[in-house]
């Protein structure tokens, strides 16, 4: 449980260009398997975000994990990254 305070006053805004960051390092996770699983759906659908944002590297990652997937999968990366835009 957290037991400190929040420095409102010092604190500063998060970058616009940290989003995209944010979204191609959850796609660099998956990819890699770095929690013990892999998963090609849900690298695909980070890097997709990322790249919709302004990561061009991600377009070539998302390229490269499509590549080992089933078209159902990458239906299925694309509808929850649709999903993932409208929620957010």
């Amino acid at each position: 449980m957290f037991q400190g305070h929040f420095d409102l006053d010092g604190a500063v805004p998060v970058k616009a260009t940290a989003i995209p960051d944010v979204l191609f390092e959850r796609g660099l996770y998956w990819a890699s398997g770095r929690s013990g699983v892999v998963n090609l759906v849900a690298a695909h659908k980070w890097f997709n975000l990322a790249a919709l944002k302004g990561r061009s590297d991600a377009i070539a990652l998302r390229r490269e994990v499509a590549e080992q997937m089933s078209d159902e999968e990458i239906a299925t990366a694309q509808r929850d990254a649709r999903a993932w835009m409208t929620s957010h």
